[in-house]
């Protein structure tokens, strides 16, 4: 089976500068708001620190069990190949404790100034990652070799990511409190209302430390 191609919108870099230095959590609350959905609750970075913001260049895989598929099909490198500067990779792998990525993958993803990196499933060489600098949230951390196991299928397709549909293009953002993304079609909007929160947010902060009681801050602020 050969790996389908889909079509790829493209995501401005000022688009992408929006939403950086806005919280994951912030974000979350005008997706929240809007009934957008896209807030993820059970995929982690591998390290501590780590965070990304970029636009989704999307990846479908199937599993099976070794030797299920030729060490050829495996596919990442196709992958790899497309990366470039603010692209985050999002592999939808259907939550499989088999990895799919590891940490020669994420040298030539750095080279290729990719921002991160998403896997509903699992990497590996968590260390190797995590001395790379190289921003990467899954579900699993494992040892298990992908190959003969996991193949591509799709890239630049919708996928699905911890439940949440992920388009080609759409906005991607990982942080501490964990990933939320963003539809390419609403992330003018949500930028715009995120960051008046992110606003609200530092003087409230400011006020407290002032003296503000919390419990009046609250009263001031509804969207703390």
């Amino acid at each position: 089976m050969a790996i389908t191609y889909g079509t790829r919108p493209a995501t401005s870099a000022e688009l992408i500068a929006a939403f950086q230095g806005l919280a994951t959590s912030t974000i979350g609350n005008v997706l929240d708001d809007l009934g957008i959905g896209g807030i993820g609750l059970n995929l982690r970075p591998v390290a501590p620190g780590m965070r990304f913001v970029g636009a989704a260049l999307t990846v479908k895989e199937v599993t099976g069990a070794q030797h299920a598929y030729l060490a050829s099909e495996f596919g990442l490198g196709a992958v790899v190949d497309l990366c470039q500067p603010l692209d985050v990779v999002v592999i939808d792998n259907g939550g499989q404790q088999v990895s799919t990525w590891g940490g020669v993958a994420s040298v030539a993803a750095v080279q290729n100034g990719t921002a991160g990196l998403v896997v509903d499933g699992g990497v590996r060489d968590a260390d190797e990652i995590t001395e790379l600098g190289f921003p990467v949230f899954s579900r699993h951390v494992v040892p298990l070799s992908g190959k003969t196991r996991v193949k591509v299928i799709e890239i630049n397709t919708t996928v699905k990511i911890d439940g949440m549909a992920v388009q080609a293009g759409d906005i991607v953002v990982g942080d501490a409190s964990g990933l939320v993304v963003v539809p390419l079609a609403r992330a003018a909007e949500v930028a715009r209302l995120a960051s008046e929160l992110e606003r609200q947010d530092r003087q409230a902060s400011d006020e407290i430390r002032k003296g503000l009681s919390f419990t009046e801050a609250l009263r001031k602020f509804a969207k703390l």
